[in-house]
Formats: C-alpha cells, structure tokens, sequence
C-alpha cells in the first residue's frame, strides 16, 4: 500500500478530531499530527447509479395502514417487542415483504405472520399475506450473499472498555476505507459484537457512500459460494463479485481452515482487493497466529493491519446495554434492581445478555406478570461458582488495594478513601457472590439496603467517567477471581 503505521495514524487522526460520534476526551486518535497525502495507487471509486424508490412512498403507506391496526390490537409491550421493529422492503403481487432483527426475525414470522396478514387486509391494502425472505430483485435476493441487520450501527453499538479501541478502529474504517487500517482484524469470543461492527461499517458505508461496492458476508457463505460456483462453472462470476469491489467484510474467517481449495481461493482474493486499494475487515473468534492449521501465508496478511482485541463487557456494560433494550422496548420495570439482577447473572456476553433479557420479557408478556428481580431470578438460573468468593476475600483485597484496613473498610467513617473503598467492595460483593443486598448490607456494618443500593449505583454510574476507578475495579476483580492474576 506504500503507507507505513505512523502516516495511518496521523490520517486518522485529522479524520477523527472531525468525528461526531464521541466526545473529544474519548478520542483516542486525535492530536497526532496532520494528514498526509493519499497514496499514488489508492482506489478511484466510479458512481454506480442509484435506483429509483419512488414506488415506496405507496409501500410504505400501506405498511403504515397495517401497522395503526397492528398496534391497536396487542399489548402495548407485543407491538414494541415484536411488531414495530418490522420494515417493509419490497412487494411482489399480493405478497409484502418484511424484514426484522435477527433477534425476533423466526419468532415473529412464527406467531404473527398470520395477524400481519390479516391486518393489511383490513387495512384496505392490495397485499394478502407477508414474506420474510429476500424480495425479488433485491442484491441479495439476485446474487448470493447475507442480508444486512439494519439495527446494527455505530449509534446502537454500546461502548465500554472492553470494545472502545475496536469501535473506535471500525468507525475509522467506515470513514476513511483503505485509508486507515487495512486489513482491520477483529478477534474475540462469540456474542461480543465484532458481527455489529462489521455490519456497521457496511450500514455506515451504505448511508454516506453509495457508490462503493461494499460485500459483508461470513467464510462459511464465502466457502458455500466457492463450492457453487465450481460445480455449476462459474468460477469467474464468483472471482468477480468478490474482487471487483471496494470493501469486502468476512466475519468468522476461522472456519475457513480446514478447506484447502477455498484458502487458495481467498488468499488470491485477498491480494487482488489489497493491491488494487480496497479495503478489507476480517473478525475471528482468536487471534491471526492462534489460526493454526490455516494457511500461515494466509495468517501472515491478516496481521498486515491493525489487530484489536473484542472483550467481555463489564457491569456496567451490561446495564448500560439492558437499560437500552429496555427503553426500546417499552417495558416497564417493577423494580429498580432487576436489570442489575439480570446483568449479574449474565456476564459471557451480549447475545446471551440480549437472548435472557427477550425470554424475560416474553415470559412478563405471557403470564401477565410484572418485571421485576423475582420474575428474573425464576427465569433466569443464576451461575454457580465452582470455587465460591468469600466476601471476607472482598473485604480484604478491597481495603489492601485502597491502602485501609479491614476495619475502616467496614467501619462508619465517612472520609473519602474508606468510603470509596466501601462502595467498590460492596459493588464486587454484589457481582461476585450471590448474596442479596439486604445481606451484603448486614457484611459491611449492618447497613440497610437503601445504602448498599446507593453504593452500588454511584460505583456503577462513576464506572463509564473515571477511567481510574474502572481499571481499579478490573484489578481487584481478576486478584479477587483469579489470585494467579489472569483477569475474566
């Protein structure tokens, strides 16, 4: 590509002080130096035209004549669940396509295809039933490929401190392709959002830059496509759609090992789209040189770029991530502890956090109850520690780590130091042990539950501003979990 480490991050650097999507003490670009000039061989995009959507002002009134009487014929908590998140994206005669989260997107199309249709019908509109395929004519409808989550965006996609260099690398991509990291790798365990950010490079690119030709697809289609298109002889189409384009994203590159034939088929893909200047975004459930049986010419280039790591959201990650689920939703909370209850006993990752919080709600919906921390503690099983953590463990790695003694830690004194400690070894209590806050009040003093509440809401709220607490918190957590130091 002709620029060295130093001359992308001076680039990204001019393009992120111009962001609008974090504030400037986030930034972890800016102030390096100016940008230099593009590279003499970097990609020169062609318009390609833009196709005419005047057909879907008269779609979209019909969708929105079903949706009035939709709406008016559940629950309130149904229709925000389920119902409101549908799109219409195209029409064929009396068929009305409709696309969804992949969260609610076979649950829906199970129980409410039928309601849908019936709803348009009385609704005056020329459509008597509802698909949740592809519509014909659309590219991936036309062509093979995966379909965009339209939900996944750099705005939807919560921060914390596990995932803030990798957003902030992906959005680099979406604003600058081939001109900041390339290729970018992404690398972590499943359920932690490397799939939205790929999705939302592609949505980003999509909205502000419709005449790049963007692919977002996994290595297990890529390999199907591959396979396809040697037994039906059309290799060159397949060479094609895959080279002839401006950024291609490949999520789960780990399953291509193992097939030789479609290794050599993208390690060719790979030169000819970085040689020409296109951009390109792989994730991997582990790092390129952890991918032992690929190809190591292959794990050789995926560390070209830039390689960030995608790691598990901490607390208040995950409250942060429920509070939104929640307010999309529309449900109502019957106590203010019972997304801490949630978050508490979820703590792998965010599809799993997503999947508890939809069975709670659908088991609320349901049985007409209340959501609350007794709903969530009968749905929910919470985690069993093989090796339970003694709160008198917490105690004292708490007081060690803040320079008091057990005694001060636990004491009445209001001093800033030991009530700082108090608050964040109260809030370790609460996610490292199961015990309620009535107990963990009774451990540190024979406090009331209000004030174990309130510690545990100033640590949570301090958590995402004061960088230093955060990391203390993450250093007495792995010592306290893991005495040999290897952090969760």
């Amino acid at each position: 590509m002709g620029l060295g480490p130093l001359p992308l991050l001076r680039l990204v650097g001019a393009l992120h002080c111009r962001r609008k999507y974090r504030e400037a003490a986030e930034n972890l670009f800016c102030g390096i130096c100016e940008a230099p000039r593009l590279a003499a061989q970097a990609r020169r995009y062609g318009r390609r035209p833009v196709p005419d959507d005047s057909s879907q002002d008269d779609l979209g009134a019909n969708w929105r004549a079903a949706q009035q009487r939709l709406s008016s014929s559940v629950p309130d908590s149904t229709w925000r669940l389920w119902l409101e998140p549908l799109e219409a994206v195209g029409a064929e005669g009396e068929t009305l396509f409709l696309s969804a989260p992949e969260g609610i997107r076979a649950w829906t199309e199970r129980r409410y295809s039928a309601l849908i249709a019936e709803a348009l019908r009385e609704a005056g509109t020329p459509f008597q039933q509802v698909s949740f395929a592809s519509p014909p004519g659309s590219p991936s409808a036309g062509e093979p490929g995966l379909e965009l989550n339209p939900n996944y965006t750099f705005e939807r996609f919560v921060i914390g401190p596990g995932n803030r260099l990798a957003h902030g690398a992906a959005l680099a991509v979406a604003e600058a392709p081939s001109e900041a990291y390339n290729p970018l790798f992404l690398h972590g365990p499943p359920g932690l959002g490397k799939t939205h950010l790929l999705a939302a490079i592609a949505n980003y690119l999509r909205d502000n830059a419709p005449a790049l030709s963007v692919r977002y697809t996994t290595a297990e289609s890529f390999t199907n496509e591959f396979v396809a298109a040697l037994k039906t002889s059309g290799a060159e189409a397949f060479k094609t759609r895959y080279r002839d384009i401006d950024v291609l994203l490949i999520d789960d590159v780990q399953f291509l090992q193992g097939k030789p034939a479609t290794e050599e088929e993208f390690f060719h893909t790979f030169n000819a789209l970085y040689e020409s200047g296109s951009q390109l975004v792989l994730s991997a459930d582990r790092i390129p040189s952890e991918l032992s049986t690929l190809a190591s010419r292959l794990r050789d280039r995926f560390e070209w770029g830039l390689t960030v790591a995608v790691e598990p959201p901490n607390l208040a990650t995950r409250l942060t991530v429920l509070r939104r689920l929640v307010e999309e939703s529309g449900v109502d909370i019957a106590d203010s502890g019972a997304l801490s209850e949630l978050a508490n006993r979820i703590d792998a990752n965010v599809r799993q956090l997503h999947g508890a919080l939809t069975r709670v709600i659908a088991h609320a919906s349901l049985m007409a109850k209340p959501l609350s921390s007794e709903l969530i503690a009968e749905v929910i099983p919470s985690v069993r520690r093989s090796q339970p953590t003694s709160v008198e463990e917490i105690q004292q790695r708490v007081a060690e780590g803040f320079g008091i003694s057990r005694a001060e830690l636990v004491g009445s004194s209001r001093a800033a130091t030991p009530l700082r400690a108090r608050q964040v070894a109260i809030f370790l209590t609460r996610d490292l042990t199961d015990l309620s806050l009535p107990q963990i009040g009774r451990l540190y003093g024979g406090r009331d539950h209000t004030t174990v509440l309130n510690s545990l809401r100033r640590v949570e709220a301090r958590l995402d501003e004061d960088t230093d607490l955060a990391e203390k918190v993450r250093e007495l957590r792995g010592a306290i979990h893991n005495p040999v130091g290897e952090e969760r």
